[in-house]
């Protein structure tokens, strides 16, 4: 089976396979956050996913086309959901220390004590949740979900919070969820926590927000990656940035490969 690759996740967790350069030929895709064209692959049967997003995924013309879309199984899914969540919550933590003290001078800042701090989770999904039961030991910890919660609690909760966590897909509805305005609902000296997806946040308004010092942010996922944009040229205590790796644990990739190899054996087969 000729693969076309579109993600450098399994690197290394594969034994050699037959990958191509050329997209017409491929029968195969493996991919990650990036957005591909079906259109360009004329022999393609099936597509699968290296992690738990679908935002890129176009499932309706893939049906049409009777082209098989796979996601990792239930296991591998589950280092993912509590490798993300753990990860955030040391996101959580490094934000809201950051700025607490300056080694050259020795200087330290007055601070609330983190037990007093507010954590809002946007989000009670699989990840939000157990970012919410982690959280519980070192904050005062509220939730908001569309699902289950009325939207005029939604401004309220977020001006409370000192601290707001997304974990909600990218959705049209969830694209720039919070934009200029919702921003400026955040507390000063509020963190913005973001492993769900970049585009969640709206770029241009979150670094309006971090240069003028009035809050702080840590993420993980972005508008584009490899992130190069604007964002970087900010200090790093202000706006903590991390590659894309918080579900990246070695289970979790070697279970995804185990399961690529799975599914690229059903059509090796057949």
């Amino acid at each position: 089976m000729k693969i076309y690759k579109l993600t450098t996740t399994l690197d290394g967790y594969l034994p050699p396979l037959e990958y191509t350069d050329n997209k017409s030929s491929a029968e195969i895709i493996l991919v990650g956050g990036k957005k591909f064209n079906l259109n360009d692959y004329h022999k393609l049967k099936g597509v699968f996913k290296t992690g738990v997003g679908t935002d890129n995924l176009p499932f309706a013309e893939a049906r049409e086309r009777g082209i098989e879309i796979a996601l990792p199984t239930e296991a591998t899914c589950d280092f993912i959901f509590e490798e993300t969540a753990a990860f955030t919550c040391h996101l959580i933590l490094k934000g809201l220390y950051a700025g607490a003290s300056e080694w050259g001078s020795w200087q330290k800042s007055d601070r609330k004590t983190l037990h007093k701090k507010r954590l809002l989770v946007i989000g009670a999904g699989r990840i939000g949740r157990r970012v919410t039961d982690k959280m519980n030991a070192f904050l005062e910890v509220s939730t908001y979900d569309t699902a289950q919660d009325s939207p005029e609690n939604f401004e309220p909760k977020v001006r409370a919070a000192d601290c707001v966590s997304l974990h909600v897909p990218l959705t049209e509805e969830t694209k720039g969820l919070f934009n200029a305005e919702r921003l400026t609902w955040m507390s000063d000296g509020a963190l913005l926590v973001n492993t769900a997806r970049g585009p969640v946040v709206d770029e241009n308004a979150l670094f309006a927000e971090l240069s003028s010092s009035r809050l702080r942010a840590a993420m993980d996922v972005f508008w584009e990656e490899p992130y190069r944009g604007k964002l970087t040229e900010l200090p790093t205590d202000r706006f903590i940035r991390t590659p894309h790796i918080a579900s990246t644990c070695k289970e979790f990739i070697q279970g995804t490969a185990a399961d690529f190899l799975t599914f690229l054996q059903k059509y090796s087969e057949s």
